[in-house]
């Protein structure tokens, strides 16, 4: 599941149950990535997810950094490609670059 409606309606689902909330949003893509600039992973305080943001490779980061941003309530601008040591942690070997926004909804 990936779409914008159903990302949106979950985060709203969990917003209005009281629960904390982030969405992770690709902005920029360069070469091969795994999904397309506007792809949206919605993360409540307990870890669960809706949405994609990298069919995997870089899932667990963005929602380590979500929750973080729950927590402070600070923003956060990630940044996965070919050359950063961090890509070849997370296996985002496949020669692209990814730009992930992440923030709290409040």
């Amino acid at each position: 599941m990936n779409d914008a409606l159903d990302v949106l309606e979950q985060v709203d689902k969990w917003k209005s149950a009281g629960k904390g909330v982030a969405i992770a949003t690709v902005i920029v893509t360069w070469g091969s990535s795994p999904r397309p600039v506007g792809s949206q992973l919605g993360v409540d305080d307990s870890g669960a997810m809706v949405g994609s943001v990298s069919g995997g490779c870089i899932e667990g980061a963005v929602v380590k950094e979500a929750l973080a941003s729950i927590a402070d309530g600070k923003p956060r601008l990630l940044d996965f490609g070919v050359t950063d040591e961090q890509a070849w942690d997370v296996g985002l070997a496949c020669g692209g670059k990814v730009q992930v926004f992440v923030e709290k909804v409040n």
